[in-house]
């Protein structure tokens, strides 16, 4: 069953100029290296800084997105916000820009009750014209969306999916097997050590943040499993573990985005700079990380 949303979503990096505007030329490049590996682009998710990038440049970064995609690529594109009626026209001028989905995370500043989370859901759906997807990202919330609020929601016409990053092995299981057959709503697992796993158990699709850096390894486990071949798609996922490991370990969700950047800049592909309040890692770190990943890339032809 082919369902509206599926596949591996890449969650991209917002590559930015030294003042601070989004690179154009960097995010063409980007869009282009994820559609020669059949994977489709995640803007201003949490790996993309949303939460720090302004509407003007937000704006720009959608746009330069559509404009730039793919013949086939689906545009997901985040929501991170506390002003829910800026979140419904932010969403909307994302739609009208030409973005084919809007994935919004719960508003972080308050802890909210599960009615309160269906409440604030349910007011994005009906006034967003355009599909929106629900994002749990326990992490950067401090919230986890109960499942029966997720199942309730689910049933609303104008949302159609769940892409969800808490590290809980049996809420990912749970979520698998309870959407697993419903055409009109889609899970994906954004832990992005569990991407082989949940693709083996059935989830319509990923989300990992190390396909910014390695897209060739994600299309190919993306490959594998449409065709079952599951000890291949396993062995994708210990190349991109490697990987992972070298920008996330020992460091901030912040910290590791700007490691990230760091191996993306040494391919050519993005500038190094950070939207405050995060930072660039130190010379002494970025020196670090690129002699990692080159000795890697070496050892495991990962590239």
């Amino acid at each position: 069953m082919q369902k509206r949303f599926s596949g591996v979503v890449v969650p991209v990096i917002t590559p930015l100029n030294k003042d601070f505007t989004v690179d154009i030329t960097a995010v063409g490049l980007i869009l282009n290296q994820l559609a020669q590996n059949n994977i489709d682009p995640l803007v201003l998710g949490t790996t993309g800084e949303s939460s720090s990038i302004n509407e003007q440049e937000s704006l720009r970064f959608v746009q330069a997105a559509v404009t730039v995609k793919g013949t086939h690529q689906t545009i997901y594109a985040g929501l991170v916000g506390n002003q829910v009626s800026d979140l419904i026209k932010r969403g909307n001028q994302y739609i009208d820009l030409g973005a084919d989905v809007v994935v919004a995370t719960l508003p972080a500043y308050y802890i909210l009750t599960p009615e309160q989370m269906e409440a604030f859901y349910i007011q994005l759906a009906d006034h967003i014209k355009g599909p929106v997807m629900l994002y749990n990202i326990k992490a950067t919330t401090q919230m986890s969306i109960p499942l029966a609020v997720v199942e309730r929601l689910s049933k609303h016409p104008n949302i159609w999916g769940l892409k969800d990053s808490e590290r809980d092995i049996e809420r990912m299981t749970t979520c698998i097997e309870t959407y697993r057959d419903r055409e009109d709503f889609s899970y994906f697992c954004g832990w992005g050590a569990q991407s082989a796993n949940s693709l083996q158990l059935g989830a319509d699709g990923i989300v990992p943040s190390t396909g910014n850096i390695v897209p060739s390894l994600y299309g190919k486990m993306k490959q594998e499993a449409l065709l079952g071949n599951w000890d291949a798609v396993q062995h994708y996922q210990e190349l991109t573990d490697i990987v992972a490991i070298l920008y996330q370990q020992d460091r901030t969700l912040g910290q590791s985005l700007a490691a990230l950047k760091v191996m993306m800049h040494g391919e050519k592909t993005c500038n190094t700079t950070m939207m405050p309040p995060l930072t660039e890692l130190s010379a002494r770190e970025t020196e670090l990380i690129i002699a990692k990943f080159d000795y890697y890339k070496k050892r495991t032809a990962i590239i």
